[in-house]
């Protein structure tokens, strides 16, 4: 007998064929699952969410990198509090989908409270530990460690809000301050990473529709801390073409770095602007 066939297998994961489907249409993010002692990377470029949710020297650093990347860019420094949102979107839209692509492919809704998520910006590059998830009767990953079965879809909708705003908040916390903005605008902000996040992802895995239901389920407006609907609407292109659009709940703040220039889903943007931009991007 082997030494190998002495040692335990380790347990399969959860989420692990959801982050390999998610790096197969959207390699530009690679998810690692830690194991249980496994240590958090370190090294150049690597942050653990919860040095960010500190707001000290760490955060310094992140940031330093979004105020280097605009003024390299666009010739010019932008406002503190422009970069420290450009920093929180750089962050909260991948670590959204930690919860969000397990839920949507699988139905499996992790925690991954802030201890347990590190990210290397320049790689495009994270690190998770999966220590608990919700799923529904009937799953095979309920048998597994750490499962916590939920009666049905609006319960395990209720774990995403939860699990996402269990990372959010004390990463808020950290980048609020800087940001200088509202509570409510703050999470306005949250709320369009979960929504633009998942959104996108769908659209590569060619469930655009279903991904807007989803969300269009998920997000209510009426759960806080959330704030807003995704507000998705339909616009109308050349040759009668059907452009899904939305309105954000918060803004980027990406005007006062160029002001001829807003996000397609930017409430700045008219309709007109929408559709050309769209058009042209398809």
């Amino acid at each position: 007998m082997t030494v190998s066939a002495l040692l335990p297998r380790p347990l399969p994961s959860p989420v692990a064929d959801s982050y390999a489907r998610l790096a197969e249409v959207f390699p530009a993010l690679g998810i690692r699952e830690l194991a249980e002692a496994e240590p958090a990377p370190e090294g150049p470029g690597w942050v653990g969410a919860a040095d960010l949710a500190a707001g000290g020297a760490a955060l310094d650093t992140f940031l330093a990198w979004d105020d280097a990347q605009v003024e390299r860019d666009y010739g010019h420094r932008a406002r503190a509090d422009v970069i420290a949102s450009f920093g929180f979107h750089r962050y909260a839209w991948p670590a959204c989908l930690l919860v969000t692509v397990p839920w949507f492919l699988h139905r499996r809704v992790p925690r991954i409270p802030v201890a347990d998520v590190a990210f290397q910006r320049t790689l495009g590059r994270m690190t998770v530990r999966v220590r608990e998830f919700a799923c529904l009767p009937g799953d095979p990953a309920a048998a597994l460690p750490g499962a916590r079965v939920v009666r049905d879809e609006e319960a395990l909708r209720a774990e995403v809000r939860t699990a996402v705003a269990e990372h959010l908040a004390p990463v808020l916390d950290g980048f609020g301050p800087r940001m200088r903005r509202g509570r409510r605008a703050l999470w306005g902000m949250a709320t369009d990473e979960i929504v633009e996040g998942l959104w996108y992802v769908g659209a590569l895995l060619d469930e655009e529709p279903r991904a807007m239901a989803e969300l269009d389920a998920l997000l209510p407006g009426t759960e806080k801390p959330y704030v807003g609907t995704p507000a998705f609407r339909e616009l109308t292109g050349p040759e009668g073409r059907r452009l899904p659009t939305r309105d954000r709940a918060s803004c980027c703040l990406f005007y006062t770095v160029r002001p001829e220039d807003t996000c397609v889903t930017c409430p700045r943007t008219c309709d007109a602007d929408r559709v050309r931009k769209l058009s042209a991007a398809s």
